[in-house]
């Protein structure tokens, strides 16, 4: 019945959806501007501020991957299991790793590892713009999983940009570091028409993982149970990525672009150091492939609409043959096909209807060689309508609201089975009570604040990914409730922008995953009950000073309580729950110069804070995890000789060489080094 209504809906939206094209080139122009508001930090486009990392403020951070850079949001908490091929995981104000949806140029990401998007292996050499929402995007004309996630991240990859008479562009860069850090990244763009362009992206990882740390105990009465130095072991990374991009752009507000990835790595998995166990012999293989293809197009100046298509193969191999832990030889390969369909209209200029459709069919093979599992599959599919509206009243109030179905049925093993679907709501509103006085040049404020519904049912991952799954986890559904003050200022000399937000989100059957003896298998449970309250603080300045330097800022601090409310009975009721911590925060500060002759020189400082938290459920002196801190430190040229442009960044991470963990057990490297050599034409 629900395909039915399904394929109902699609051919429904589709007859709307056609309709004849208004050639003009103005449309054209207005579509790329708008491209260009979506980056910008402006206050007056955004019901919910998000936060932005983009352009050369994203290249300049001291970081790998898009999960170093995220940890310089606010409200953010990383997991990281230490090196350069550790696995790196989100989560976005205690909500849980599924509860964030990561999309890759418009398209929600999978992972068939865990359920869980691995951050660690996308690259920032390819990476334009990352931003992160509480809630969801402000623009309604969206697909409509995205109405249905509590926090979305969104990363977007560079596009061609040509000046007048270029062709082609060619990238290279080559970063070397501690640990037999080899990272080569090539790069070229090709404009073959006027309207069609090609990207090209491969980068290749190397890393021994093999970085010195201290490992050091203390017991409840201030003894000292062991404290030792040693080198981390099976910790090495050999990685391949690669990405084709398509961009076409036609004389109307339309575009088509299609982007194929691929991803493939063997590593160690060093797994955590308990009883003096020094060495694992955990090994994966990991294969990520997909292809997307979006295309969009507006009709008579009212009416919009977005495809959006995707496959993708994913292929784990897990092999354990570590004589103190459970043997293991594993093969798991999951494809997903997804559809989307929105469309939005303009009824009046201060009000827009939207209405989207999505499907998704996933698919799981399993075989467990050692344990006899073999060919065992699994089947979902997965439907969601969305509806919402906006409103934009005199650009004082703007309001937005939005409902969700979710509808799932799957079949494991040989029975089918259904779930009842889910209904949703979201509403948002922005009040900006100075947006007509004389002041707005000075300044702009903001007042904005949503409710809204998430649900989301347990993944393949979840339910049967290993022999730790759990097949009787019930779905979550979180509540969030978000105030939030936004403040910038603009002068010649400043450009400050402040904002600061209140939380409070209350999940039921909240799931959690945390490794139990080994890094890929994990312990998966409901909760039941969890109470979230938060307070999120951000502030972005940037001085521009005398001799054309210029001195930014950025500052980013959250408290969080993220406690069970469960059974009164538990041990832990009223406990924080594992790996939440009440305090963290980061600053950010870079001083840069630019010459008369275009040449870029810069001194950037980082320093990122972790508080208190706990391992386990229980929040006792045994499962404490101590806070961290590190200090990083880079400074970089970069210089333009006629239509060749060189770039060199030295960095020096964890500049004090603390030892400290993300996850008990699973130590950080200490002081390292990174060097980059960059050059285009």
């Amino acid at each position: 019945m629900v395909r039915r209504i399904s394929l109902i809906l699609i051919f429904a939206l589709s007859a709307f959806s056609v309709r004849a094209q208004n050639e003009t080139d103005t449309l054209i122009n207005r579509f790329q501007l708008e491209e260009v508001e979506v980056s910008a930090r402006a206050l007056t486009k955004d019901i919910i501020v998000p936060q932005t990392l983009s352009g050369e403020e994203l290249q300049r951070l001291n970081a790998l991957s898009v999960a170093d850079a995220l940890r310089y949001f606010s409200g953010i908490q990383l997991k990281d299991y230490g090196g350069v091929g550790g696995i790196k995981t989100i989560n976005v104000r205690s909500m849980g790793s599924q509860h964030t949806a990561v999309y890759y140029n418009g398209v929600q990401l999978g992972n068939a590892q865990n359920g869980q998007v691995d951050l660690g292996r996308f690259s920032l050499d390819n990476m334009e713009l990352i931003q992160v929402y509480n809630g969801q995007k402000s623009d309604i004309f969206q697909s409509a999983r995205e109405f249905g996630a509590a926090g979305n991240v969104y990363l977007t990859t560079r596009k061609p940009y040509f000046k007048t008479g270029e062709r082609a562009h060619v990238r290279a860069q080559m970063r070397f570091g501690s640990f037999a850090l080899a990272n080569p990244n090539v790069g070229v763009d090709i404009k073959l028409t006027d309207a069609l362009s090609l990207t090209l992206d491969a980068e290749y990882v190397y890393s021994n993982g093999k970085y010195p740390f201290r490992y050091k105990r203390v017991l409840p009465d201030g003894t000292t149970a062991y404290d030792t130095t040693a080198i981390r072991q099976n910790g090495d990374i050999n990685a391949i990525r690669t990405e084709l991009g398509l961009h076409h752009y036609y004389r109307t507000t339309g575009f088509w672009r299609i982007h194929a990835y691929n991803y493939w790595s063997e590593r160690g998995v060093p797994g955590a150091i308990v009883n003096n166990v020094w060495r694992n012999g955990e090994r994966l293989w990991d294969r990520n492939s997909f292809v997307q293809a979006t295309w969009q197009d507006e009709w008579f100046n009212r009416w919009s609409t977005r495809l959006l298509v995707k496959y993708a193969n994913d292929y784990t191999h897990y092999q354990n043959y570590d004589v103190q832990l459970l043997p293991a030889d594993n093969e798991y390969l999951q494809q997903e096909v997804y559809l989307s369909l929105a469309n939005k209209i303009q009824v009046f200029n201060w009000w827009d209807l939207s209405v989207a459709y999505d499907y998704q069919y996933n698919t799981l093979k399993r075989d467990e060689w050692i344990s006899g599992v073999t060919d065992e599959r699994f089947y979902r599919h997965s439907h969601w309508f969305s509806a919402a509206t906006a409103f934009n009243i005199h650009e004082y109030l703007r309001l937005q609201a939005s409902v969700l179905m979710t509808a799932v049925s799957q079949q494991p093993g040989q029975t089918c089975n259904s779930q009842q679907p889910k209904i949703t709501p979201g509403v948002f509103v922005s009040l900006r009570p100075f947006v007509h006085s004389s002041i707005r040049p000075l300044y702009d404020l903001s007042i904005n604040a949503f409710y809204k519904q998430s649900y989301r049912y347990p993944t393949f991952n979840d339910l049967y990914y290993t022999d730790m799954g759990n097949a009787n986890l019930r779905p979550e559904l979180a509540r969030q409730h978000s105030v939030e003050v936004a403040y910038r200022r603009a002068t010649k000399a400043y450009d400050l922008a402040f904002s600061a937000s209140y939380y409070y989100n209350r999940v039921t059957d909240k799931i959690i995953a945390y490794p139990k003896g080994q890094q890929f298998r994990w312990t998966m449970l409901n909760l039941g009950t969890v109470k979230i309250n938060g307070v999120d603080a951000k502030a972005d300045m940037s001085f521009y000073l005398p001799m054309r330097f210029v001195l930014r800022a950025r500052l980013n601090y959250t408290y969080n309580t993220a406690i069970d409310v469960t059974n009164p009975n538990d041990s832990y009721y009223g406990h924080q729950i594992p790996y939440i911590p009440w305090h963290s925060g980061s600053a950010v500060g870079e001083l840069d110069y630019t010459s008369r002759r275009g040449d870029h020189y810069g001194l950037s400082y980082s320093f990122i804070y972790v508080g208190e938290r706990y391992a386990q459920q229980e929040n006792s002196i045994y499962n404490y995890v101590q806070p961290w801190y590190t200090h990083d430190l880079s400074i970089y040229g970069e210089w333009t000789i006629r239509r060749y442009g060189l770039k060199a960044n030295i960095e020096i991470n964890n500049l004090l060489g603390q030892d400290y963990e993300v996850i008990q057990n699973y130590p950080m490297p200490k002081q390292n080094v990174r060097c980059t050599l960059a050059f285009r034409y």
